[in-house]
């Protein structure tokens, strides 16, 4: 079975709608930020905390923050002045996340072998 250009196009949307996601996950210290956050409380995280536990500035950690939030990983609330950062329990962008990749490993079952080996 051949991909289509009708399968085509549909893969280019969904990386698309992902784009947003694909970048805030690309970065490594976004990575590690996440990381932190998976082992804090449930209930968030402060940027000076999470500044506390890497060799980021404030400034820095809420830029990354920013990029998490409008990805749609992570969210946060106001109390008062402070403002905690929390991972999102629903996360749809991954479960697009997951839908891209699933869809590029089925893709790539019908793409034929051009290294030139024969084995």
């Amino acid at each position: 079975m051949e991909n289509t250009t009708a399968d085509v196009q549909r893969l280019e949307k969904e990386f698309k709608a992902c784009q947003k996601i694909l970048t805030a996950l690309g970065d490594g210290t976004r990575q590690h930020l996440l990381c932190i956050m998976l082992q804090s409380k449930c209930s968030g995280s402060r940027v000076i905390d999470i500044a506390a536990l890497t060799n980021l500035s404030r400034p820095a950690v809420s830029h990354h923050m920013q990029i998490l939030k409008d990805a749609g990983i992570v969210k946060s609330r106001k109390e008062g002045t402070c403002i905690y950062y929390y991972l999102d329990p629903e996360a749809g962008q991954l479960n697009n996340l997951i839908t891209l990749f699933c869809d590029i490993r089925e893709f790539m079952k019908y793409v034929p072998d051009r290294s030139g080996n024969d084995t």
